[in-house]
């Protein structure tokens, strides 16, 4: 990961000077960060998995569901989850999310320091957020941040093992762990 400086007046700037450029990069804190672009086999089928459990579980006339080269803006600036959730609603040519309920990252070695710090922080002060999920590449293995009745965010809780379930209350979707991690763990 490199870090480079630019000077964009908004998120939105960024965007559209990120659109159509090789390789993967994020805005935090007006530093353009070069992102690892090479993912394992288990982070790809991890990713794959859950985003056709939610595509099978969600009505894609109410949400939008995607993976990692749609934005997502963040106090920060834009970052480009593994998975996401979005209510439908926004525009052909936008090129981040307008109103994301669930946001997902897969550990890798490089980012574990970044998704349970700096980004769990980014994520969770999006009004329109109601799930944060950092799941395990290695193990049926999932933190999940849920916004609670009062509107803040709890603290995560661990789901492990693979006759567990992942509880999703602003979806109602319950999703197995055995599902998402078939093949992988």
């Amino acid at each position: 990961m490199s870090i480079h400086r630019h000077s964009f007046e908004t998120s939105e700037a960024f965007l559209r000077w990120n659109e159509g450029r090789e390789g993967k990069r994020e805005l935090v804190d007006g530093e353009v960060i070069e992102m690892m672009i090479n993912v394992s086999r288990a982070h790809v089928k991890l990713a794959t998995a859950l985003t056709v459990a939610l595509y099978r579980h969600l009505d894609t006339s109410d949400f939008d569901i995607g993976s990692a080269d749609f934005g997502i803006a963040t106090p920060a600036g834009i970052r480009y989850p593994d998975v996401f959730v979005d209510r439908a609603g926004g525009t052909p040519r936008d090129l981040a999310a307008h109103a994301p309920i669930l946001v997902a990252e897969i550990l890798s070695p490089s980012s574990l320091a970044i998704d349970f710090g700096e980004k769990a922080g980014e994520y969770t002060a999006i009004d329109s957020l109601a799930h944060y999920l950092v799941l395990s590449q290695d193990e049926p293995r999932v933190w999940v941040w849920s916004r609670g009745e009062d509107g803040s965010f709890e603290r995560p809780v661990m789901i492990a093992g693979g006759e567990e379930t992942l509880h999703l209350r602003a979806l109602d979707l319950d999703l197995p762990l055995a599902d998402l991690y078939r093949g992988i763990a």
